[in-house]
C-alpha cells in the first residue's frame, strides 16, 4: 500500500494530467456512491462526511473528510477540510493507496471545475475572476490556467482583503498575473470565467453584470442555506452540473426554483454527457454557461484511481 501526503499528492497530479484523467473517466459508467454526513453533536458549525464510491468492475473508494470552518481562525490556521482518502482493489477488497484528504479534495474538486471549463469556456477568455480567498482558491486559478491557457489575468476578490492578497501574492510567485479586487461588482462585469469558491449564505454574484460569453463556475454552496449567484445569473445563463447526484442539495439551483427564476429543467447537461457527447455544451460565443461543482464520491474515485495510475 501506497501512503502520499500532501505535497505528494501535489506533485503526482498536475493539472492537464489530471483534467485529462478525469475526461477520460467520464467516459465511462457512473460508479455507484453514497454521502454519510454526520454534524457535530455538540451543536457546533463543523460536520464529518464519509463518501464511499465504486467503480463497476474496478476499485472502491472512501474519502473520511471534516469540514470544520472554524479552522481558518486559529493560530496556525488550519484547513477548512481535512482528513484521508483510501483506495481498495475492487475484486479483493485489498488496500491500495491512502492520501491525504485535504490535498485529494483541493485537487479533484479545482479539476472537476476545470473539465467543466475546458468544454463550456470560450476558447480566447482572457481574465478570470475567483470569488473566495480560502484554500482552495489558489487551486482553482491554477486549474482554470490549466484548462484554458489563453487566460492572461487573475483577480482575487475576498471580503477580507489581506486573504485574498495573500492568495494573489502566492500566485504571482509561480508568475502568474494576479492582482487583487476591490469591487465585486466591477470585476464580474470585467471578467471572462468568475469562480466562485466561497462559504457565502448570500448571493455574491449579480446576474446582471455578467457580460455575454461568461462562464460562471459555482462551487461553494454544497447546503441549501449557502448561495453564490442570485437568480438573474441563474436565468441568463445555461445551467450545466457535473452530476445529477445531490444537484438539489445546493443553494444556488435549489433557492432559484424556489423563487420560481428557473425550474428543474434548466439544468441542461452533466459532465458525463458533455464528455461523451450527447449533449452539445457552449454553442455561442456570446452564451453565459453556469457550470455547478457538486463533487462527490465518484470524483474522489477517479482522482484516485488516476494517482494510483501516476505510480504505475
Amino acid at each position: 500500500m501506497h501512503a502520499f501526503d500532501a505535497s505528494a499528492v501535489h506533485a503526482a497530479l498536475p493539472w492537464p494530467f489530471l483534467i485529462e484523467a478525469l475526461r477520460k473517466a467520464h467516459l465511462g459508467q457512473m460508479p455507484v456512491s453514497d454521502v454519510v454526513v454526520q454534524s457535530d453533536p455538540a451543536g457546533g458549525e463543523a460536520q464529518f462526511v464519509t463518501l464511499p464510491g465504486w467503480a463497476p468492475g474496478g476499485p472502491i473508494v472512501v474519502k473520511m473528510v471534516g469540514v470544520f470552518p472554524q479552522n481558518t481562525t486559529l493560530q496556525p490556521p488550519q484547513p477548512a477540510v481535512q482528513g484521508l482518502v483510501a483506495l481498495f482493489d475492487g475484486k479483493t477488497g485489498a488496500p491500495l493507496i491512502v492520501a491525504d484528504g485535504a490535498a485529494m479534495t483541493a485537487r479533484k474538486t479545482a479539476a472537476d471545475s476545470a473539465l467543466g471549463a475546458t468544454i463550456l469556456a470560450r476558447e480566447d477568455v482572457e481574465e478570470l475572476l475567483i470569488v473566495g480567498a480560502g484554500a482552495l482558491a489558489p487551486h482553482f486559478a491554477e486549474a482554470h490556467l490549466a484548462a484554458r491557457p489563453s487566460l492572461r489575468r487573475v483577480r482575487i476578490w475576498n471580503r477580507t482583503k489581506t486573504r485574498a492578497e495573500a492568495v494573489s501574492a502566492q500566485l504571482r510567485e509561480k508568475g502568474i498575473d494576479s492582482t487583487v479586487s476591490g469591487d465585486l461588482d466591477a470585476s464580474v462585469s470585467k471578467a471572462d470565467v468568475v469562480s466562485c469558491v466561497t462559504m457565502s449564505d448570500k448571493a455574491l454574484v449579480k446576474g446582471a453584470l455578467l457580460r455575454p460569453g461568461t462562464h460562471l463556475d459555482l462551487v461553494g454552496a454544497y447546503l441549501p442555506t449557502l448561495r453564490e449567484a442570485d437568480d438573474t445569473a441563474l436565468a441568463r445563463g445555461t445551467i450545466f452540473i457535473d452530476t445529477r447526484n445531490n444537484m438539489k442539495g445546493g443553494g444556488d439551483l435549489s433557492q432559484a426554483v424556489a423563487s420560481g427564476a428557473i425550474t428543474w429543467d434548466a439544468v441542461r447537461a452533466d459532465l458525463f454527457e458533455l464528455v461523451q457527447g450527447s449533449v452539445e455544451g457552449r454553442t455561442r460565443a456570446d452564451q453565459i454557461t453556469v457550470f455547478k461543482n457538486n463533487g462527490g464520491a465518484h470524483l474522489d474515485l477517479f482522482t484516485a484511481s488516476a494517482l494510483a495510475g501516476a505510480i504505475g
